[in-house]
């Protein structure tokens, strides 16, 4: 686990020019370490098969009912265009609040929770190509050996390719 220096007040809490952490959720994809905000995090589960949704878009693997919740469940390593993992017993769903939306994305394996301070996270690079979308990545940042791809989860849900979530209309 990482550690953490503090400064402190003289009254030994955090300085108020010091931003607070920021906790993020950890998972792997294939080789590499992602992150999410850990407040659009509602519940870690085991994958279970969905059930399809015909026509729906090669990401969206189905749904399932989550406690009388209808909930899609996507594929991230689709969407990014990674090679197809197969699913078993370790393969685990994120089950996510995002725009007043319950939505669940399979990963590999969750990693665990870790805390950033704000000036350990790094700008994602701009890339001039149009095959990859830096958008939805809000920044990099080093935790031990490795770099961490910390993603704008809300962003990547409410984008309109991925068809989640209507609109406003207001």
């Amino acid at each position: 686990m990482q550690n953490s220096y503090r400064s402190l007040s003289p009254s030994g809490g955090p300085t108020k020019a010091q931003a607070p952490d920021i906790e993020f959720l950890t998972f792997r994809l294939g080789e590499e370490s992602y992150g999410i905000h850990i407040l659009k995090v509602q519940e870690i589960r085991v994958y279970e098969k969905p059930t399809v949704i015909a026509n729906a878009p090669a990401f969206i693997k189905g749904v399932i009912n989550l406690r009388g919740v209808i909930v899609p469940i996507l594929d991230l390593r689709v969407k990014f265009q990674l090679p197809e993992a197969r699913y078993d017993e370790l393969t685990l769903v994120i089950v996510l609040n995002v725009a007043s939306r319950v939505v669940a994305v399979v990963v590999d394996s969750v990693s665990d929770v870790v805390s950033l301070a704000a000036e350990l996270i790094r700008p994602a690079p701009e890339f001039a190509s149009t095959t990859f979308d830096a958008r939805y990545i809000t920044g990099l940042a080093t935790v031990g050996d490795s770099m961490l791809i910390l993603l704008d989860i809300e962003k990547l849900m409410t984008s309109s390719e991925m068809a989640l979530v209507e609109a406003a209309s207001h």
